[in-house]
């Protein structure tokens, strides 16, 4: 008996997945060529055993699963916070990795190189516009506009008829209908 169960031992058994493959992998194993009827009741036992234990776990895993959701109905903790923590969570292991520190240091370099380079441009700008500014044609054009404004406008204000100097609106309103004007002699 020791023999057979020797020869047995040394036939390789085909493992399949752990989980529910394993049970339809399991009708699709060939069987071993010679199997002895204390072997079979063997195998058969050990089946049975195993299936008990199965449904055992089973029973004790849904035991623990319930045992679960009532310590944390106990605590408040529920799905939405669960969800805020695991990302929270997700997003520390995010922030801490080297890819996204990477990334950070070079969006960061970037950010102060385009900043350097808008302020060159500002610069560059300014120092031509000065250039134009001090350049001849633009002083010539500056001195013609001077010029055609002096033209345009009148050094003497125009005098009226009787010499008098007309007044304007402003100093109508600024003067009292009863005050005296300046032409007529105080008494």
């Amino acid at each position: 008996m020791e023999g057979e169960e020797k020869d047995f031992q040394e036939q390789p058994d085909s493992v399949a997945e752990v989980g529910e493959d394993a049970v339809t992998s399991v009708g699709a194993a060939p069987l071993p060529p010679v199997m002895t009827e204390e072997e079979r009741q063997e195998l058969q036992e050990e089946l049975a055993k195993v299936e008990d234990e199965i449904q055992t776990l089973s029973q004790v895993l849904a035991a623990k699963e319930k045992q679960l959701a009532d310590i944390k109905r106990k605590l408040g903790i529920t799905p939405l916070n669960e969800l805020k923590q695991n990302i929270t969570k997700t997003w520390q292991e995010v922030t801490t990795s080297t890819a996204y520190r990477r990334t950070s240091e070079t969006l960061s370099q970037a950010s102060l190189k385009a900043t350097a380079a808008f302020s060159n441009m500002g610069s560059a700008i300014s120092k031509k516009f000065e250039d134009v500014r001090n350049a001849p044609t633009f002083k010539t054009l500056e001195e013609k506009v001077e010029t055609l404004k002096t033209k345009i406008t009148p050094t003497t204000p125009p005098s009226n008829q009787d010499g008098n100097v007309p007044e304007t609106t402003e100093s109508l309103i600024s003067q009292p209908e009863d005050a005296p004007t300046q032409d007529a002699p105080m008494q």
